[in-house]
């Protein structure tokens, strides 16, 4: 995938992963083909779940601001 692989959003490489696995049921392709789309996905997971991660840490650290659990400076 190269530079695409890098900015590519996490909508995107769900609908990528998607096209992939549709491609690997298809028993159509050769081996090394579907060793090229597994590698593929297989990045586009790890990349996915990190997106996820990142998610999860800002909705936690908003919604301890919101709760008032973490002291916000103003004015540094």
């Amino acid at each position: 995938m190269g530079k695409k692989e890098n900015t590519v959003n996490f909508e995107e490489a769900i609908s990528r992963l998607e096209e992939i696995v549709k491609i690997l049921e298809s028993e159509t392709i050769s081996l090394e083909k579907s060793l090229e789309l597994f590698e593929e996905g297989m990045t586009l997971t790890k990349k996915c779940r990190e997106k996820l991660k990142d998610a999860e840490g800002k909705i936690k650290k908003l919604s301890k601001i919101e709760s008032g659990k973490v002291e916000v400076k103003e004015g540094g």
